[in-house]
């Protein structure tokens, strides 16, 4: 099995994630993993974790869904793997439930989502996110 960890979608995968027919609810999970240090492209906040960085983000971005309806339904540090294997295993584990895929697209392309996601970046070393449909 290959795992590639991004920052961002490919050019392929916007068009498939949100040209997917719209079928509710559903919960993002997020698996990350942060930067020992931020890096922010002004050099700024270079005493900050990447993890530090990241969590900036996270605490906008969890009023962000909350504000559309959704919830942050759990996060949590990685501390240990009992089955399987991965090269490095990721530092969190964040589950977000959002009432639809169109509410999720008008987040990811807002304006609060563009002045916050700075933060990301500089404490991102890479993440999958995985979209799930929760059991009726």
């Amino acid at each position: 099995m290959r795992v590639v960890n991004a920052l961002y979608p490919t050019a392929d995968q916007i068009p498939a994630f949100f040209g997917a027919p719209e079928d509710g609810p559903f919960v993002m999970v997020n698996l990350l993993r942060f930067k020992t240090k931020a890096e922010y492209a002004d050099g700024a906040e270079g005493h900050l974790t990447g993890q530090e960085a990241y969590m900036r983000y996270a605490e906008a971005v969890s009023q962000m869904i909350e504000a559309l309806g959704g919830a942050i339904q759990y996060s949590g540090a990685v501390t240990g793997l009992m089955i399987g294997e991965v090269e490095e295993p990721w530092d969190m584990v964040a589950l977000a439930r959002y009432p639809s895929l169109a509410a999720f697209q008008k987040m990811a392309t807002s304006p609060q989502m563009h002045a916050i996601e700075h933060h990301r970046s500089a404490g991102l070393a890479g993440q999958l996110n995985i979209k799930t449909k929760p059991r009726d």
